[in-house]
Parts: C-alpha cells; sequence; structure tokens
C-alpha cells in the first residue's frame, strides 16, 4: 500500500458556451430593436415629448375595432376549421394508413410554396362566376362567401394557409405520443372512436394543438394580400390604408396587434402548460399513494 502512488486529480473544466450567448444576443437584437424603433416612434412627439396620443386615437378609432374585430373572428373560425380537419385526419394517417403520411405531408406543404398573389387569382376567378349563377341555387352560396361583415371565403383561403402550420405542429405531437397504444387501451375499455378522439388523442395533443393554433391565428392577424385582392378589410388592411395619411397611427395599431398576439400566445401556452403540469402532478401523487 505504501509504494503505490496516488493518482492526480483531473480537474474538468467547463467551456462555456459565448458562441451561443453570441447567437442569442444577436438573435434578441435583430427582434427587439425594429419593435423598439416601431414603439419609440409611436410615443415621440417632437413638440410635446412622449405622449400616448397615437395610442389614444387608435382606441377611439371605429375602423380599427371593427377592422380588429373582424380579423380575431376570422382568426378564431379558421382555428377550429383547421383543427377540424387536421386532427381527426392526422390520426387516422398515423393509425391506419402510415404510408400516406409524405402524401399528406406534400399536400400541406403545397401553400409555402404556392405564392397568395396566385392563389388569390384562382380564388377570384372562381367568385367572378356569381354573375352566370345569378339564376341558380348556388347564388345565395356565392353571396355568402364575400358577405362583407363576415366574408367565409377568407375563412377557406386562410385554411389552406394555415395547413403548413397546423402540420408541423401535429406531426410533432404525433410522433412524441404512443398514439396507438392510448387509442387501443381506450377501446378496451369501451370508449367510442369519438370518445378517444375527444377525451384521449386531443388531451394528449394539447400542446402541439396550441402551438398551431397560435401560429395560424398570427398569420390570419398579419395576412395582407389576399384581403385586400379580394377587397376585404380587416385588421392589416385597415393598418396600410391610415397609414397613408397617419403613419404614427398605423405604426401604434401594429404594436397593439403584436401586444394581442404576444398575449394570445402567453394565455393559450398557460393554459396547455398548467393543466399538463396538474396532470402529471395528479398521476404523482396517485403513484405515491399506491406505493404507500
Amino acid at each position: 500500500m505504501a509504494g503505490l502512488t496516488a493518482t492526480p486529480r483531473i480537474r474538468r473544466v467547463r467551456k462555456r458556451p459565448y458562441g451561443s450567448f453570441l447567437v442569442l444576443l444577436l438573435a434578441a437584437l435583430y427582434f427587439l430593436v425594429p419593435v423598439a424603433a416601431s414603439l419609440w416612434f409611436t410615443v415621440d412627439d417632437p413638440g410635446k415629448g412622449v405622449t400616448f396620443g397615437a395610442y389614444a386615437r387608435g382606441l377611439r378609432d371605429e375602423g380599427m375595432a371593427t377592422s380588429l374585430g373582424l380579423s380575431i373572428r376570422l382568426g378564431l373560425a379558421t382555428v377550429a376549421l383547421g383543427l377540424l380537419l387536421m386532427v381527426p385526419t392526422m390520426v387516422v394517417v398515423a393509425l391506419r394508413l402510415p404510408r400516406l403520411r409524405r402524401v399528406v405531408e406534400v399536400l400541406c406543404m403545397v401553400p409555402l410554396i404556392m405564392p397568395p398573389v396566385a392563389l388569390v387569382a384562382g380564388v377570384s376567378t372562381v367568385l367572378s362566376w356569381e354573375q352566370d349563377l345569378a339564376d341558380t341555387p348556388l347564388w345565395a352560396t356565392f353571396q355568402a362567401l364575400h358577405n362583407k361583415s363576415f366574408p367565409l371565403v377568407l375563412v377557406l383561403v386562410y385554411t389552406v394557409m394555415s395547413l403548413p402550420f397546423l402540420y408541423r405542429s401535429l406531426d410533432g405531437g404525433l410522433r412524441g405520443t404512443d398514439l396507438k397504444t392510448l387509442v387501443e387501451a381506450s377501446r378496451s375499455l369501451g370508449a367510442s372512436r369519438l370518445g378517444t378522439l375527444c377525451r384521449v388523442v386531443v388531451p394528449n395533443l394539447r400542446p402541439a394543438i396550441v402551438s398551431g393554433a397560435v401560429l395560424s391565428l398570427a398569420m390570419v392577424l398579419g395576412e395582407y394580400t389576399v384581403a385586400s385582392v379580394l377587397g376585404f378589410e380587416p385588421f392589416s388592411v385597415w393598418m396600410v390604408h391610415v397609414g397613408d395619411y397617419e403613419a404614427q397611427l398605423s405604426v401604434a395599431a401594429a404594436m397593439l396587434s403584436l401586444l394581442i398576439t404576444w398575449g394570445l400566445l402567453l394565455l393559450l401556452t398557460n393554459l396547455a402548460g398548467g393543466r399538463t403540469r396538474t396532470r402529471n402532478r395528479d398521476r404523482t401523487g396517485n403513484r405515491r399513494k399506491t406505493t404507500v
């Protein structure tokens, strides 16, 4: 024992990820500097100093409230229709038709490579058929599609444009869930297909559904080309029109839109995360009680 020599201790030196900090800093500057500049532009008045008059005018403007309400209603309808289409489809493909997953992916990615101008040109051509269908039952359908108070045609077009966001979010959620085991267990306990989808599949896909819904809603709030070409005035089109004669009010409206989007993101994320944490705590508590 005396002849043994002690081995020197090797000190592990942790490398500080300066490169990661630098990337995060550059990304933060890239996103925050334009926002800060826009915010300063809305509150800076050369004659009065810092003032919130632009935001006060925007909140009192009837056009802003009308256009913002229309955009929110369009966004909620788009999210609802997109989820009703995509959730059952992707669940069926994952369980029964895995060979069609690549086909569904390609179809959902088409809106990314199709310019919105080309899409709205086709939609305008279809809407122009209304004059030829004046004496047919389809005339009322065309009237409902481009109703100024709530244009259903925008909901349909926005649903198509939101397919890539919904697909990527739901696909990631399905890949991280043992869907086959959950469905088989639910069916063996006597649940119907609809009950399994609503009570088992959807709760386990809640984070993916929330992320896809937020991305789709943000897309609807910021979309301009389709609504402008078709002659409707949601929030984005109203901001551009206001910017022609009052730039400060237009930028203030854009900042309010950004705050609303962030608020919805935080709200939906907290709701989904809170329910997930509560469910995990319940499971942990049940396991501890069982062990005792």
